[in-house]
């Protein structure tokens, strides 16, 4: 079991490490670039579902919230310009998102797996993407948390600003969490493609006696 899980536990530990760098660097006004990297988190949750069960993608959710948080953890330790990479808000609140939405998205996903082929993978991520981006902007940028981590000045985030440069004033980390979501949503309906694909071989090669 541990051998035919590797290709998934090395490719959420490299999406993880990804995001944890890339989201150092802005993409715009509203997002990192990380944005961009973390959602196929979801994919690999999925594809590890659908193959070998939920007890196996759980395996592959544990090892990349421990590459998270070890990833964390240097972060906090690495002083940048403006303080460390990581502060320990984003740090607790990007391991509490990871564990509450990947396990979530293994929980639902189980649940609709015997549906049509789409489903399973499209709303377990949508549903997942949302308990993540609440959990992490709640936690690592809402001033009702401030007394998270004391030390750590968050009124950057909280300045109030047009929503999305635009729409209704809110703070500043309202637009970052629309901003992130919206990617979220956009990439769980490209991946329903890798998904199909991917889920298709695996099955043509079982059938072959290859898998």
């Amino acid at each position: 079991m541990y051998r035919t899980l590797l290709p998934g536990v090395i490719a959420m530990a490299v999406i993880v490490v990804a995001s944890n760098i890339l989201v150092q660097f802005l993409y715009g006004n509203w997002l990192t670039y990380g944005a961009f990297t973390y959602p196929f988190a979801f994919l690999v949750t999925d594809i590890t579902n659908r193959l070998y069960g939920a007890q196996a993608a759980r395996r592959v959710v544990l090892v990349g919230f421990v590459v998270g948080l070890i990833s964390s953890i240097i972060g906090t330790q690495i002083i940048g310009e403006f303080g460390p990479y990581v502060t320990w808000r984003i740090a607790l609140g990007s391991g509490a998102a990871f564990l509450a939405a990947q396990l979530s998205d293994v929980f639902i996903f189980n649940r609709l797996r015997q549906g049509s082929w789409w489903r399973a993978p499209l709303v377990s991520t949508l549903i997942s993407s949302t308990v993540d981006t609440i959990i992490f902007f709640t936690i690592a940028f809402s001033a009702s948390l401030s007394w998270i981590d004391p030390g750590n000045n968050v009124a950057w985030a909280n300045e109030a600003l047009p929503m999305l440069g635009s729409g209704p004033v809110e703070p500043l980390w309202v637009s970052l969490a629309i901003a992130d979501y919206s990617v979220k949503l956009s990439i769980a309906l490209v991946a329903l493609v890798p998904f199909r694909i991917l889920i298709g071989r695996a099955i043509a090669r079982a059938d072959h006696g290859v898998f």
